[in-house]
């Protein structure tokens, strides 16, 4: 079984949140290309959707607030106000992340499920956990937690540590 790991969502939002915190503006079209992409598209629906994520990353750039908006938009504001309220935080998130490997539980893996190829994808996401479509395994990169005060820098989703909710999710498969 072949696990591809994709981040490049939460790698454009790096940039965008880092921008904002600057104080510095995000273009239109960069706002709209992180709507559009491929990744992103797998978690909308009728409460969510690229319009939803252009205007709440376009009110935040502004320095705006959101008017409006569904439950799940009104979500995505707070989470990516969380992210740039303190940027340490957002970096703890992204290392394990970024160091996520499977390779170690990939022939396991592929006697429990019978796939080939399972994608899992990180993108920032609104209130849901994870979603699965097809061979992909979305999962909201929000809902990964740092024990940033306990003192011990664990890693958690879902209450399991990182690897060990991915490893569980793609049984699920």
């Amino acid at each position: 079984m072949k696990i591809n790991i994709n981040a490049e969502v939460v790698e454009m939002m790096i940039f965008y949140w880092s921008s904002v915190a600057e104080k510095e503006k995000v273009a239109e079209p960069y706002i709209i290309s992180v709507a559009e992409r491929p990744e992103m598209m797998m978690i909308y629906d009728e409460e969510f959707d690229e319009q939803g994520v252009r205007r709440v990353l376009s009110a935040i750039s502004n320095r705006e607030l959101l008017n409006g908006g569904s439950k799940k938009e009104k979500r995505f504001w707070n989470n990516n106000m969380w992210m740039m309220e303190d940027l340490g935080v957002m970096q703890a998130m992204i290392d394990p992340m970024k160091q996520l490997s499977l390779k170690d539980v990939t022939d396991t893996l592929a006697t429990k499920t019978g796939l080939d190829e399972v994608n899992v994808i990180f993108v920032p996401g609104t209130t849901e956990f994870y979603k699965i479509c097809g061979n992909n395994l979305i999962l909201n990169f929000f809902k990964i937690a740092v024990d940033i005060f306990g003192g011990t820098g664990a890693v958690t989703f879902n209450e399991k540590p990182l690897k060990d909710a991915v490893v569980e999710l793609i049984k699920e498969m």
